[in-house]
């Protein structure tokens, strides 16, 4: 599962797993471990944001209970053809790669950490395929693993292959690479996806930390390079949810010319329940920073639905009523879905939300 370049953690602790192995151990068995480089030198004690993020925690192999699950977004039952994931009328999302510059102990995709799908040639001939008879699909999301992880040549050939179908009129790439492997944007990837125009990108950044000289860089070549920028960050316990760290993080990133875009709630993904905040608290946060930072770093609050029904933004709109234990959504095709809360969490929320519980 290692690149080139890549450092494999193994960290040993206290406390041992199933054979005398450390719990550590253990869970790096179950979900491998990767930092890059840059990321191993970003971190500066066990527990810190980017440690948080990245190293492996005991934790990771407790039962989540019956609300964790191993596809939280449904992406396996929408997926029309392997590897592209078909659950919005215009788009789909295509993934592409299955190399990550980090592992996010928090990903929605773990499942295919030591269970990966690699690319084929017969599973791009079968997306190509779908996605030309498909005329209703106007914009692909490029996801991974990252596809700025793949070589020069299979990006431009994948992006050559879209741009060769009529109705796809954009092009989108989901990446990490600019903060956790920024020395992976060179001159010639940039020169690549130019050639590609228009091409948005979506780049997931979670604290400021992660916003090294290095990121700037990249940052920069990207957005000369006439390349829209949008963030995505994930909500996560102990590592962003607090209101500086967020108000930090949303404006040094105003500055590098990239838009925050999504704060993300936690998906109800297996082994990643320590990660998971309150929705309340995401409310708590933006209305704490709404007004006192420029609304154009302020992002969207929104819930990936469990099973595969889309996001939808966390505003009285999209809820249609709140419960004792859980919150109800209508998503964009009017579906009711729910969404689990926290122990006492609902009047405030509803109070939050001006909805009677």
């Amino acid at each position: 599962m290692l690149s080139e370049g890549m450092v494999d953690q193994n960290e040993k602790r206290p406390g041992a797993g199933p054979g005398g192995a450390s719990l550590h151990e253990e869970v790096h068995r179950v979900y491998p471990v990767k930092v890059s480089p840059l990321f191993q030198r970003l971190m500066e004690k066990p527990g810190d944001p980017i440690w948080r993020q990245v190293m492996p925690d005991e934790r990771e192999l407790l039962d989540d209970g019956p609300l964790a699950m191993e596809d939280p977004l449904g992406e396996e039952s929408r997926s029309p053809v392997p590897n592209l994931v078909h659950r919005y009328p215009d788009r789909v999302l295509w993934i592409v790669s299955h190399v990550c510059a980090v592992h996010c102990r928090f990903c929605t995709r773990k499942r295919r950490w030591t269970r990966p799908v690699p690319l084929t040639d017969g599973m791009t001939r079968a997306a190509e395929e779908y996605i030309s008879a498909t005329p209703a699909i106007r914009d692909v999301l490029l996801s991974g693993g990252d596809p700025l992880m793949l070589p020069l040549e299979k990006l431009h050939d994948l992006c050559a292959r879209l741009r060769r179908i009529p109705h796809v009129r954009i092009l989108r790439i989901g990446t990490r690479v600019p903060f956790a492997a920024p020395e992976r944007v060179t001159d010639e990837l940039v020169q690549v996806l130019r050639t590609h125009h228009p091409v948005y990108m979506n780049i997931h950044v979670n604290h400021p930390w992660e916003i090294s000289p290095e990121a700037r860089e990249a940052c920069a070549r990207l957005a000369d390079a006439g390349i829209p920028l949008g963030s995505q960050t994930v909500l996560l316990k102990d590592v962003n949810d607090d209101p500086t760290v967020l108000e930090e993080l949303f404006v040094e990133l105003l500055s590098l010319r990239l838009r925050p875009y999504y704060l993300l709630q936690m998906d109800l993904m297996k082994s990643t329940a320590h990660f998971r905040t309150g929705i309340r608290d995401g409310l708590r946060i933006l209305q704490r920073l709404r007004n006192r930072i420029s609304g154009l770093a302020l992002p969207q609050f929104v819930v990936d639905l469990p099973g595969g029904y889309g996001k939808v933004p966390l505003s009285p709109q999209a809820v249609e009523r709140i419960e004792a234990d859980r919150i109800v959504f209508r998503n964009y095709e009017g579906k009711a879905c729910s969404y689990p809360l926290d122990d006492g969490e609902g009047p405030e929320l509803a109070k939050l939300l001006g909805k009677e519980p």
